[in-house]
C-alpha cells in the first residue's frame, strides 16, 4: 500500500506523447514524515500516522506536539492498514511523491468547496416552476412537501440547506505524471476541494 498527503493547486491540460489533451489536477504531495506505526498486537489495529507540512510552534498544542516527537507538523493523519498487512515503514521515515508512479490507480480523498445555504434548484438541481402562467416570485421555489394526506414532511425530502463542506471519496483516478524535484504530482480528472485543501492520497 502507497500513500501520502498532498495539497491541491490547480487543473491544467497535459499532452500526452500521442498528442491527445488529457484534463488533469497539479497537487503537491509530501514529503511526509513516519510518526508512529499502530500494530493489530498491540494497537488493536494497523495503521501509520505521517505529518505533513510545517507551522509554528506557537500553533501546536503540547498533546499534539507531544505526538509530532519535537516536530511541528501542519497535519497528522492515520493511513488504515488492511487487518493482515503491515507497512514496511518504520518510525522517522521520509515518503515522498517518488513512491507512485505514472499509470497507478488512486483513491483520493478531500473536502468539497463550502456553497454555504442554498435553495433546491443549485442543492437538488430541481427544474423549479413554469415562467409563465401567473409566476411572479415563485420560479425557484421547492413546491409541495407535505405529500397529500400526510400531516407531517416526510423524512428525507430533498429540502433547501448548507450545502458543500463534505468529504468526497473518489477512486480509480490516474497518475499521469509524478515530478520528484519540485514534489508534484498530475493526476487525471477534476479532484474535491478549494485550491490548497488537503488531499489524502492511497494506492493499493
Amino acid at each position: 500500500m502507497k500513500f501520502i498527503l498532498a495539497t491541491k493547486k490547480n487543473m491544467t491540460e497535459y499532452f500526452s506523447p500521442e498528442g491527445s489533451v488529457i484534463p488533469v489536477t497539479i497537487l503537491s504531495a509530501g514529503p511526509v514524515t513516519v510518526i508512529k506505526i499502530f500494530e493489530k498486537e498491540k494497537d488493536g489495529y494497523n495503521s501509520v500516522q505521517v505529518g505533513f507540512g510545517t507551522q509554528k510552534k506557537e500553533r501546536v498544542s503540547r498533546s499534539s506536539a507531544g505526538a509530532m516527537k519535537g516536530a511541528f507538523y501542519k497535519t497528522l493523519k492515520e493511513f488504515r492498514l488492511k487487518p493482515n498487512d503491515k507497512s514496511d515503514a518504520k518510525e522517522g521515515d521520509v515518503i515522498d511523491v517518488s513512491v507512485f508512479t505514472p499509470g497507478d490507480k488512486l483513491q483520493v480523498s478531500s473536502i468539497s468547496k463550502g456553497k454555504g445555504f442554498q435553495g433546491v434548484v443549485k442543492r437538488h438541481s430541481f427544474a423549479g416552476g413554469p415562467r409563465t402562467h401567473g409566476q411572479k416570485h415563485s420560479e425557484r421555489e421547492p413546491g409541495s412537501i407535505g405529500g397529500g394526506l400526510r400531516t407531517h414532511v416526510p423524512r428525507g425530502m430533498r429540502m433547501a440547506g448548507r450545502m458543500g463542506g463534505d468529504r468526497i471519496t473518489q477512486k480509480n483516478l490516474k497518475v499521469i505524471s509524478v515530478d520528484k524535484e519540485n514534489n508534484i504530482m498530475l493526476v487525471k480528472g477534476a479532484i474535491a476541494g478549494k485550491r490548497g485543501s488537503l488531499v489524502e492520497i492511497v494506492s493499493r
